[in-house]
């Protein structure tokens, strides 16, 4: 399993987080249209990636030779649903202009909340997960 695509996935997410951020906190009422569409986007992309760990990340673990490996891909997962359903809400409450508009304050607080937990989620991926499955991978070949 080739983690690149993973991480590469993380990169554009984390970018994208960083852009929202930025539109939040320079004007979020006039950056709402902005904001908006990159929610939008950001959703399709987090999305995608969670469908691709389900079905190809997740399952070759289980399949493994390395039993602790497979454990830790199912707590990853696990951990991860909680995360992701807060996403999707977030993502569902604050995916058009008007909605951030109205509230631009309560965008700012639930951003720094969730986008925060996305965030540390995927460093965490980064630091702690992946570096194990390219070692596992190392020792395979």
């Amino acid at each position: 399993m080739n983690i690149d695509r993973f991480k590469h996935e993380h990169r554009d997410i984390l970018g994208q987080i960083a852009t929202l951020r930025q539109l939040a906190h320079s004007d979020g009422e006039h950056n709402a249209t902005a904001i908006a569409q990159g929610i939008v986007a950001m959703s399709s992309t987090i999305k995608l990636h969670l469908a691709v760990e389900d079905r190809l990340l997740y399952p070759a673990l289980r399949q493994g030779a390395d039993a602790e490996l497979a454990r830790l891909g199912e707590q990853f997962q696990r951990e991860m649903g909680a995360i992701a359903a807060a996403y999707m809400d977030f993502a569902r409450r604050w995916n058009t202009p008007e909605r951030v508009r109205t509230d631009a304050e309560g965008f700012r607080a639930d951003a720094n909340t969730v986008l925060r937990h996305v965030y540390e989620r995927m460093q965490r991926e980064n630091r702690d997960f992946y570096p194990r499955i390219e070692a596992e991978e190392a020792l395979a070949h």
